[in-house]
């Protein structure tokens, strides 16, 4: 199989996101229902008839973004077309989540109660302001670790996203991200902007939630997936559930090793990419990771019926 099966992160929410999938399918009409009936309230309503500003809150733009993923999916499944399909699932940051759920190993209710609480602990670990990320283009990961190492004087700045061979995203301290800024444009960087966001994810700050995590993982069934994860943390394929416990939790202060990620898998022979989900922002960083890799976004009837082709 040359198929690996991908899943956002946060960032690719947006107001209707999945509605005309569960217009469409049953099956994905279920998730939602399911992720409502998990989570004791109409997250649905939120995502298909709130405010975009309500929708990107931490807390509610996880649980969503899965959902969405997993009716994708389903409607998938309703063509024919199942997760067996694929050699591989990884996704980026909350997409691993969901990825874990695609592949059987969380149940979808779990991983709805398991990203409402991640978002909020992320959110509440560091003091709103206190934190900051910014992306970092035209710099490799090794010249964006150096800029986060000089930046930090003392205080947290780590490149906390290895996006692309030309963009990663450092997370820490406001003050050491902002030197960060400054730093990486007179190191040559295209550009280097701070980015909306209410934490610093993917950094030491975030200990607090991965203490928070590592107490709720320990209370959940995981499952060994029917097709291996391609983990975020360490960037090559695991299947063991003990291991994916330990490294979901690692995964809330570690880097995001999506490049790695994505050039593990196409050394191991992936050539399709399906992101499957809301948006198309990881087709166009696997298409700047493995330029002869094709990717295919997966996140509307018109967009599953065209992948039966």
């Amino acid at each position: 199989m040359t198929r690996a099966f991908v899943f956002p992160g946060q960032g690719a929410q947006t107001i209707g996101m999945g509605r005309a999938l569960a217009e469409a399918y049953p099956a994905a009409k279920a998730v939602f229902d399911e992720v409502d009936a998990a989570l004791g309230e109409r997250l649905s309503t939120l995502i298909w008839e709130g405010e975009q500003e309500v929708l990107t809150l931490t807390r509610n733009a996880q649980p969503a973004l899965m959902a969405t993923s997993i009716a994708a999916l389903r409607a998938l499944e309703a063509e024919g077309i199942g997760v067996a399909s694929a050699a591989y699932v990884a996704g980026h940051s909350l997409g691993e989540y969901s990825a874990l759920c695609a592949a059987g190993s969380l149940s979808l209710a779990d991983t709805a109660r398991l990203l409402r609480l991640r978002g909020g602990a992320m959110q509440e670990a560091v003091p709103v302001g206190v934190g900051a990320m910014a992306a970092l283009l035209g710099l490799d990961f090794e010249a964006a670790t150096a800029v986060a190492a000089e930046a930090a004087q003392g205080e947290v700045c780590q490149a906390a996203n290895d996006n692309d061979p030309a963009q990663v995203v450092v997370s820490g301290h406001r003050a050491a991200v902002e030197r960060a800024v400054e730093i990486a444009k007179s190191r040559g960087a295209k550009r280097a902007i701070l980015l909306p966001v209410s934490a610093p994810f993917h950094c030491a700050l975030m200990e607090p939630a991965a203490r928070v995590m590592a107490e709720a993982l320990d209370d959940v069934e995981i499952r060994a997936p029917s097709v291996p994860l391609v983990a975020n943390v360490r960037a090559d394929a695991v299947d063991n559930p003990a291991v994916i416990r330990s490294l979901l939790v690692e995964q809330v202060t570690g880097s995001v090793r999506w490049r790695e990620s994505v050039a593990w898998m196409a050394a191991h022979g992936v050539r399709d990419f399906w992101e499957i989900g809301a948006g198309k922002a990881l087709s166009g960083m696997i298409r700047r990771i493995a330029k002869e890799a094709e990717t295919r976004a997966v996140g509307t009837p018109e967009e599953v019926v065209a992948a039966k082709g």
